[in-house]
């Protein structure tokens, strides 16, 4: 269960937008210098599956797009296959910071959620799911979209720093089957590869210099605002 009373860590994050060429020498760097996350596949990726919420105004598209200096967005995510461990997670910035709360939730009650029954939200007990079903009554929030990727992700403990690689992003167009596996999904960037970096305090100088791609400037890049170009 989320503490509602322990402050949701705040950490810098920054994106690129990279090219295959640039992902195929910048992957062959980080897989020697640091380590892979531990549930990684024998290739050293896996599959991320998520489903956005958002209002009938789109509200989390249009915060994200015109760049509002305090934002949330809410998800269910799973990975893999394995839809046996699914979270709910309200991902929120502050001040060019980023922080993230989740919370455990079964398949039968994502099926519930897509239903339209959210009773099960307040008889959680969960504050992040309670807070959920308030946004879903008070504010109209819904599922959106599905949006799927593979993920190389790299781990360095000092500055608690993760890399990510993010590559084949597709959309559901607009589909809410998010527990199909299976689901055929769209290319929504074709030929690039999104990549992250998130930080706590600071960046050390070796992942620095590690993830430094030539002519390549830190920017704004949303999965989700990519997958509903195609809406």
């Amino acid at each position: 269960m989320t503490d509602p009373t322990r402050p949701a860590a705040l950490r810098h994050e920054l994106k690129h937008q990279i090219n295959l060429r640039e992902d195929l020498v910048l992957s062959q760097r980080l897989r020697k210098l640091f380590a892979h996350d531990r549930n990684a596949g024998e290739d050293g990726t896996y599959r991320v599956t998520s489903l956005y919420f958002d209002t009938p105004y789109d509200s989390a598209l249009r915060e994200k797009l015109d760049g509002v200096n305090r934002r949330e967005k809410f998800r269910l995510r799973y990975y893999g296959t394995d839809t046996s461990f699914i979270r709910l997670e309200k991902k929120f910035k502050e001040n060019g910071l980023c922080g993230k709360r989740s919370a455990r939730v079964t398949a039968e009650e994502v099926r519930l959620l897509l239903a339209g029954e959210y009773r099960f939200l307040l008889e959680s007990g969960d504050p992040l799911l309670a807070e959920l079903y308030s946004k879903l009554m008070g504010k109209g929030l819904r599922p959106k979209t599905v949006v799927r990727y593979d993920r190389e992700a790299f781990l360095y403990a000092p500055g608690n720093v993760r890399i990510t690689l993010d590559r084949d992003i597709r959309t559901g167009l607009g589909s809410l089957d998010f527990l199909n596996t299976g689901l055929a999904c769209l290319p929504a960037l074709e030929r690039q590869t999104v990549l992250e970096v998130k930080y706590d305090a600071f960046l050390p100088d070796l992942v620095r210099m590690a993830v430094q791609v030539p002519g390549r400037q830190a920017a704004a890049c949303s999965k989700y605002a990519l997958c509903r170009r195609f809406d």
